[in-house]
């Protein structure tokens, strides 16, 4: 039915027949003769009709923007000055011979080379979203990308095993999606919001290598790019230490870059602490495409007149940190304003700061800014000395609490630093951020939690810290960052049941709950489980960064919006009264109504 793709035609074919099958992208009636563009997954072919075939001529008259055809018709040079050079087939034509129309088509919900249409419309009419050019070039992308994982794990001995989609809801797993049960009245399966127990029980059972392209779940609050349900690269090793998994997987990720889109990532990537990415950069993910750094100014600061320095400085938890911007005394009051407005979403309650007009004087006349006169000699010349501040420069401040603090100076660096041209001229910077806590305190239930998750293994020295000092517990995790996205991340698991049951307890998770949600985990690990650890690669994001799309929505087939709705499909949607009492489920606002339908 086809002999070729339209975007493989090129001079080589000059003078053979084929046969193209593809969509009518437009028709131009050029007195006399009809020109088609004929559109498939791999591009355009212009297509030339002559009247001299009078039945092929009608019916290509007949033809409208995506119409189903098919063309068959010999390969010709386009003359002299008609070469198209933003086409792989522009140095050809094809003069039509034979054309059938396959199935017509109603005129489209919108013109394919629109560029301003609405996600809305988009994602409502996604099949013919999905013929755009741009789209048919990020699937194709995703599935290069794809097949690069599939090809590095298989030669290096990784074996591809399926793991359950319908499994236990976790303590952890407060965004699950639950599944009722028709055989087992009131109990629920999950979602699986990670495969993560099952590839650890892989491990246990001698499949020393795994890995699986696998959907996850996750019912989480609207955000602007997070799914519902994604895909990760799922992996997990044994008998490999932390620097040996973060080899392999630099490895990986090289060789799909390579593959997917011809671009050759450093080697190797630089690698940060958890501490020194958050002091430096106010984030675990750190763009370091961005120059700008922040100083630790909280120490120098604790005796001075400025209140709201001194008194975040002096309490547990608080950190005052600076921004220097070279060259940035020359900012606007507006654009200064505007600063401070953005660091608000990030709960700063405000921007202080000092325009550095001549760094020989630090007093009021060469510091610009009302806060310096409550500032000593001996804190200014510690600002200037750890910004690295030259005249003409203006440095930003952040006080509150550290968590605050590394947010809105973290994104304030990435925004100053992309808007102002303070980048290093790079286009991928990775980095491995290790040795993250090994858990965070939750404030509003006033317990420890999984910093990564409660399977991570901590550090070998600091085991004895999980009950006297969990704050001070470092874990064997590692997360992969590109040009400030998370790419994936992962740890080094516990393989010890007696260590595995410290990290529970360290939790508040009682013994009872252990072995009632993770029994079947701690007896595996009594049957001689081997040291193991993996990571999950984010496909979805990886490929959206290939493509350089806006969203992850652009490279995903049929994608929900941020409030989790299919508007292709509607959903999700209402069920029949009949499959809810198969599940032996009763919708109380259902009852409520019922209930009042009554009264009345």
């Amino acid at each position: 039915m086809r002999t070729h793709y339209c975007g493989q035609l090129d001079s080589r074919l000059i003078g053979r027949q084929v046969v193209l099958c593809g969509w009518a992208h437009r028709r131009r009636d050029h007195g006399g003769v009809i020109f088609v563009d004929l559109r498939d997954r791999e591009g355009l072919a212009q297509i030339v009709c002559d009247p001299d075939r009078p039945e092929m001529f009608r019916t290509a008259e007949s033809v409208r923007n995506e119409f189903c055809l098919r063309v068959s018709g010999k390969v010709r040079a386009r003359p002299e000055g008609t070469v198209n050079p933003h086409l792989a087939s522009g140095e050809v034509e094809v003069l039509c011979q034979e054309i059938e129309v396959l199935n017509p088509s109603l005129t489209p919900p919108f013109q394919l080379d629109d560029d301003n249409l609405s996600e809305n419309i988009r994602l409502t009419h996604r099949v013919i979203d999905l013929r755009r050019p741009q789209m048919q070039k990020n699937l194709l992308l995703r599935y290069r990308a794809t097949r690069a994982f599939r090809r590095f794990l298989d030669e290096a001995g990784f074996i591809d095993i399926e793991t359950p989609m319908l499994t236990k809801s976790t303590p952890e797993g407060a965004r699950d999606y639950l599944v009722p049960s028709r055989i087992h009245p009131g109990q629920f399966f999950a979602l699986p919001q990670s495969p993560q127990l099952f590839k650890q029980l892989l491990m246990v059972s001698g499949f020393d290598r795994y890995y699986q392209i696998t959907r996850c779940f996750r019912d989480e609050d609207s955000r602007a790019d997070r799914q519902p349900e994604f895909t990760q690269v799922d992996i997990e090793t044994s008998f490999m230490d932390e620097g040996e998994i973060i080899g392999q997987m630099e490895e990986l990720i090289r060789a799909v870059f390579r593959e997917a889109i011809a671009v050759e990532l450093p080697n190797p990537f630089p690698r940060l602490s958890y501490r020194e990415a958050m002091e430096r950069y106010g984030s675990d993910k750190p763009d370091l495409r961005v120059t700008l750094e922040l100083a630790e100014v909280t120490d120098v600061l604790r005796d001075v007149s400025f209140k709201v320095f001194s008194t975040v400085a002096n309490s547990e938890g608080g950190r005052v940190a600076a921004l220097r911007i070279p060259g940035g005394a020359r900012l606007t009051r507006s654009e200064i304003d505007a600063y401070t407005q953005f660091v608000g979403i990030y709960g700063a309650r405000g921007l202080a700061y000092i325009k550095v007009n001549d760094v020989s004087q630090l007093n009021e006349s060469g510091l610009q800014s009302p806060i310096v006169k409550n500032l000593h000699g001996a804190a200014l010349r510690a600002i200037v000395e750890r910004t690295g501040a030259t005249s003409g420069d203006l440095i930003f401040f952040g006080a509150d609490r550290r968590k605050v603090v590394d947010d809105s100076l973290g994104a304030l660096r990435v925004r100053i630093g992309h808007e102002k041209g303070f980048v290093n001229g790079n286009d991928w910077e990775p980095v491995w951020v290790v040795d993250f806590p090994m858990f965070e305190y939750d404030e509003q239930e006033k317990r420890w939690t999984a910093c990564h998750h409660p399977f991570t293994s901590p550090r070998d020295e600091h085991l004895e810290l999980l009950e006297s000092d969990p704050a001070s517990c470092l874990a064997k995790a590692y997360d992969l960052a590109l040009n400030g996205s998370e790419l994936g991340g992962g740890s080094v698991r516990i393989h010890r049941a007696a260590v595995q049951e410290r990290v529970f307890r360290a939790l508040g998770i009682s013994e009872h709950e252990a072995q009632a949600k993770f029994g079947f985990l701690l007896e595996a690990l009594k049957y001689g489980a081997p040291p193991h650890g993996g990571l999950a690669f984010g496909l979805d994001r990886i490929v959206a960064m290939m493509a350089s799309a806006e969203s992850i929505r652009d490279v995903i087939a049929f994608p929900k919006t941020q409030r989790a709705q299919c508007l292709l499909t509607d959903a999700p949607s209402e069920v029949s009264e009949r499959q809810l009492r198969e599940l032996h489920i009763r919708l109380r606002h259902r009852v409520d109504t019922q209930i009042e339908l009554g009264r009345t």
